[in-house]
């Protein structure tokens, strides 16, 4: 489950090109961690993306 609880980040899907233009399906997780969050004043383990964690959008427990 790569999905961020905050911003609702998760993976999207596109192709792989190889170097001779070959096509294969590509899926690019987003970069989530599992980690314990105040919500509503009780702390809470989440999977939260590194942006939201940088941004200052989450308080960690």
């Amino acid at each position: 489950m790569a999905k961020c609880a905050i911003c609702e980040k998760s993976a999207h899907f596109g192709n792989a090109v190889s170097h001779s233009h070959r096509r294969s399906n590509k899926m690019w997780k987003a970069n989530v961690k599992s980690v314990k969050i105040i919500v509503n004043g009780a702390a809470k383990k989440t999977y939260v993306c590194t942006s939201c964690l940088r941004s200052g959008k989450v308080e960690r427990a």
